[in-house]
């Protein structure tokens, strides 16, 4: 496992659970928005070791609720689904914040999982205008399938892009209603921490970009930020 950063206690990575979160270290993509860009690069030296944390976990029993695996991209690591099974032995539940760039990975993976938040940036198609890599929304959308098929619960979420309209985000979110997403949330872009610093700011306001959307086509709906 390569970790580039380390929660010990958050209330908002997991709904409803005090968990800790393990940043793991590499991502694919290269989305102008990105708010972890420290954690893109895999071969950047760990900050701390799966034992120390290990370690810290067996003392948080009866403490904590869970574990969340985040990134980065948590499914590009290899050590992951052991890592995942030592959380399960310690007692605690696992979610996973993911944008499904490797479906074939996170099939491998759905057996250990209690709760997975997945990034859909967009509609299929234009998804290599935001990662920069061709056909990445046809994983992305491959992995919500593989997910919706394991009955694990499910989060999805959008970051809004700056330039979109209301009937951008609407366009995608019927999609993914259609889809049978039930729980969707749509987040603020904050260009101020994005790693192209090239973004300008949202032109349009969370609130007055997301009134297009009929909450009642989802059983939850979210919308973070401003």
């Amino acid at each position: 496992m390569r970790i580039g950063g380390f929660v010990p206690l958050t209330t908002i990575d997991y709904p409803g659970e005090l968990a800790a979160v393990v940043f793991c270290q590499g991502c694919p993509w290269r989305c102008g928005y990105c708010h972890n860009s420290a954690l893109i690069d895999p071969s950047a030296a760990p900050i701390i070791a799966w034992p120390e944390v290990h370690a810290f976990l067996e003392r948080r029993r009866g403490l904590l609720d869970a574990v969340v695996f985040s990134g980065g991209e948590p499914t590009l690591q290899s050590a992951l689904a052991a890592a995942m099974t030592e959380v399960r032995g310690l007692g605690f539940k696992v979610g996973l914040h993911t944008a499904g760039p490797a479906p074939e990975r996170l099939a491998r993976l759905l057996h250990l999982l209690d709760w997975v938040a997945l990034d859909i940036k967009a509609l299929p198609e234009d998804y290599p205008a935001i990662t920069g890599v061709p056909r990445s929304g046809d994983a992305a959308w491959e992995s919500l399938a593989l997910i919706q098929a394991s009955g694990v619960t499910l989060e999805v979420r959008t970051t809004a892009m700056p330039d979109w309209t209301a009937r951008d985000l609407a366009a995608l979110a019927a999609a993914l209603a259609q889809k049978g997403v039930r729980r969707y949330a749509v987040q603020a872009c904050d260009t101020r921490h994005a790693l192209d610093p090239r973004l300008a700011p949202p032109r349009i306001p969370l609130a007055q970009l997301a009134a297009a959307i009929d909450p009642a086509s989802f059983d939850r709906f979210l919308l973070r930020g401003h």
